[in-house]
């Protein structure tokens, strides 16, 4: 699309490449998304740690854009370790409540999850270990059938 011209000093929103592109040149100084700051991220912490299901991010790219913005342009970003170890915290957080639904998932037989909430990245990072536990409990629970002898699994 077209973009620009731009005037020097006046902000203006551009795509997330183009500003670290530009700023890589010098050419700009980047102003983070207004929920990449200390205090809304020590809430959106603490109540991730607070709830059992998974709380809506303030954007569906959270990971992906403080990992960007924080490698590119930290030095625009006021107070970027605290926000860096936030954002960690908060993953982490939501990681290991997506070991716990897995593990529960798993133990309760379930046939289908709600996956309500969680960002792209955090599905493909659970994804693949998620699909192939499901595919050994379906070869299990195929080969164990009754009637069937116990010791005639294929894996």
């Amino acid at each position: 699309g077209d973009l620009g011209p731009f005037n020097p000093g006046l902000p203006v929103e551009v795509p997330v490449w183009l500003a670290i592109n530009l700023k890589q040149r010098q050419k700009c100084r980047l102003i983070p998304p207004e929920w990449m700051d200390v205090g809304k991220l020590e809430e959106i912490r603490d109540q991730e740690r607070k709830e059992d299901t998974f709380t809506p991010m303030p954007s569906p790219y959270y990971m992906e854009l403080t990992k960007l913005l924080l490698n590119y342009a930290s030095d625009n970003i006021p107070r970027a370790d605290e926000i860096r170890t936030l954002v960690k915290d908060t993953w982490d957080t939501r990681m290991a409540k997506l070991r716990l639904s897995a593990d529960s998932f798993v133990r309760q037989q379930e046939a289908h999850a709600k996956l309500d909430n969680l960002t792209l990245m955090e599905i493909n990072t659970a994804g693949t270990f998620l699909t192939q536990a499901l595919d050994h409990m379906y070869k299990l629970r195929t080969n164990l059938q009754p009637g069937e002898s116990s010791h005639s699994q294929d894996f």
